[in-house]
């Protein structure tokens, strides 16, 4: 009879958990649908996303090319506070965030040093034992890298959900990415349609 409790108990608990997890990430696909602006849906990201999975701390580097040279760059926060000797920009395999995106793979800490992330509020401050760094990949390619910290241990399901979630945010930033470009071109294309048509009506001007 014990056993069939445990198993019962223990039934109940995936249930809940699987419940958690399709409902979590139905939410968080509504919620990104339609965005139209990077640092917008970043920064939804990180005030839905962090106390979500119980983190304390939360900062969200977007992939941007400087000069030919691939660079994480952040661009949303929560909880945050600037660490001493280190900057808000991240090339690939420099510090947590440049490794996790050179390996395109997770990198979970466990008993993190205390000089590593300090966690602020206005009582006081302390270090998180726990920071998951979590490259967002799209087609193989990474697009944003997320660090979370917390206080607890990741969770199996809280780990799962960070991974399914990386994926829909990968196809949403890669969307958010590619309309901006063609908005771009199409300004582009505009402005230059504007000028030959004024270069036209000069040239007709100064040929009357």
């Amino acid at each position: 009879l014990n056993q069939m409790i445990v198993n019962l108990k223990s039934t109940t608990e995936k249930n809940s958990e699987q419940d958690w997890l399709k409902t979590n990430l139905a939410k968080f696909s509504r919620m990104m649908q339609g965005q139209k602006d990077l640092e917008a849906v970043s920064k939804l990201i990180m005030s839905e996303l962090t106390p979500l999975v119980s983190a304390h701390h939360g900062a969200f580097y977007i992939m941007e090319d400087d000069n030919n040279t691939p660079v994480l760059k952040l661009i949303a926060s929560y909880a945050y506070k600037e660490r001493k000797h280190l900057g808000n920009r991240f090339y690939l395999g420099e510090g947590l965030v440049g490794q996790a995106a050179l390996e395109k793979k997770p990198i979970l800490l466990t008993n993190v040093p205390d000089d590593y992330i300090r966690i602020s509020s206005g009582l006081g401050e302390a270090p998180p034992r726990n920071v998951i760094v979590l490259p967002v990949l799209f087609e193989g390619e990474v697009k944003a890298v997320i660090e979370l910290a917390s206080f607890l241990p990741f969770s199996q399901i809280h780990q799962l959900f960070l991974d399914q979630l990386a994926e829909t945010v990968g196809v949403v930033i890669n969307m958010i990415a590619a309309n901006m470009r063609t908005a771009e071109l199409l300004e582009q294309s505009q402005s230059l349609t504007l000028e030959l048509q004024s270069q036209s009506e000069e040239l007709r001007k100064q040929q009357e």
